[in-house]
């Protein structure tokens, strides 16, 4: 959209020159001097957007323009083009620079009346009119930019919010699942293993159909209840899965570029409930404070497996120059939560880059 607006405006300054060239007559002796003054002009304005104090382009540029006064041009044409180029200016300058800007324009428009003896009252009037509406407009337009950058505060705290619900919910309800799974396999399986096992012996005592019919039941109840347990726990995306899956919502919400690489046999690793959570929970985390603290949208995210078998995970986002920096409570809750499963957590910065490494021992891989 900015581009957009660029070649808009690009257009309109180029209109303008046209026009001058094609209503203008330009003595010859003149001609290459005003076309050495569109050049520059052009240069100049095409620096604009990328000036960190463009304010010093628009004075080059009026300095340039002014120039013209000494040429016999048409002060219409001098006066038309320091306007635009203030117009243009309200649109990057804040209050007070453009104000002394808008004053150093008007002086150049006074004196170049002055010079030709064409001045006016009248002229006066109009030219302080113009400006005053130029530095209305400008006012308007940084209460705007203030506005928005306030709602996509506002926004951005909104979604995190909202996500950290989500994700809050969803770890809650995995839990539950889990603790249901685990009473069901405790309680109704290990009663429905006995009832099996007495019916057995029963059914080897008394050659009976009616015990073979009990026994054949019970092994259905015990193959479905184990079912249960097995969908209870597997229902919900966990583990590697919800790394994806955080991921990509961080990539589309947030506009965040993650390299995400895995090691062999990551993707097979098997996690219990509280490991999927804690390595969840960390990559969260470490995302986080990547798009709080650092100047770049680009995070490269890491998972393998060392040479012991612990699952390790590294985060790291490039810096332009390492700071001091002290760990806070989240950074500081994850390196409580992974000690909690046996594991290790280390947050450091390089010249390049800071770093949040994390590992844990893991059971295995899965079939």
């Amino acid at each position: 959209m900015k581009g957009k607006v660029w070649f808009i405006r690009l257009a309109l300054f180029s209109f303008l020159w046209i026009v001058f060239f094609l209503s203008e007559r330009i003595q010859d002796t003149y001609f290459p001097f005003v076309l050495f003054i569109c050049a520059v002009a052009f240069c100049l304005y095409f620096f604009l957007p990328i000036m960190k104090r463009p304010v010093i382009l628009y004075i080059l540029l009026h300095t340039l323009l002014f120039s013209l006064v000494f040429m016999d041009i048409a002060l219409n044409w001098l006066t038309i083009f320091i306007f635009y180029i203030v117009l243009e200016a309200i649109f990057h300058l804040p209050k007070k620079v453009l104000i002394s800007f808008s004053i150093y324009s008007a002086l150049l428009i006074v004196f170049a009346f002055l010079y030709r003896n064409d001045w006016s009252f009248v002229l006066a009037i109009i030219i302080c009119f113009i400006l005053f509406l130029l530095i209305s407009l400008n006012q308007y337009i940084w209460e705007r930019k203030d506005q928005q950058y306030l709602y996509d505060q506002l926004l951005g705290e909104y979604r995190q919010l909202k996500r950290s619900k989500i994700e809050h919910e969803r770890v809650v309800r995995l839990e539950e699942r889990t603790r249901i799974a685990r009473d069901i396999h405790d309680s109704v399986g290990h009663k429905l293993t006995a009832l099996l096992m007495q019916l057995q012996m029963i059914s080897m005592e008394n050659d009976s159909d009616e015990y073979k019919e009990l026994k054949r039941l019970a092994a259905e109840s015990l193959e479905e209840t184990r079912h249960a347990v097995k969908t209870l726990k597997n229902d919900e995306v966990a583990g590697i899965a919800s790394v994806l899956q955080l991921i990509r919502k961080l990539e589309a919400e947030n506009h965040l570029l993650v390299r995400f690489t895995t090691k062999q046999g990551v993707l097979n690793t098997d996690l219990s409930n509280e490991q999927s959570i804690t390595l969840y929970r960390s990559i969260q985390e470490g995302l986080t404070n990547a798009m709080k603290h650092s100047s770049s949208r680009e995070v490269s995210v890491t998972l393998g497996r060392s040479a012991i078998g612990a699952l390790e995970w590294v985060i790291s986002n490039p810096i332009t120059s390492p700071i001091p920096f002290e760990l806070g409570f989240g950074l500081t809750a994850m390196k409580e939560r992974v000690e909690e499963q046996g594991g290790s957590f280390r947050v450091y910065q390089t010249e390049k880059a800071f770093v949040v490494e994390g590992s844990m021992p893991v059971k295995g891989m899965t079939a």
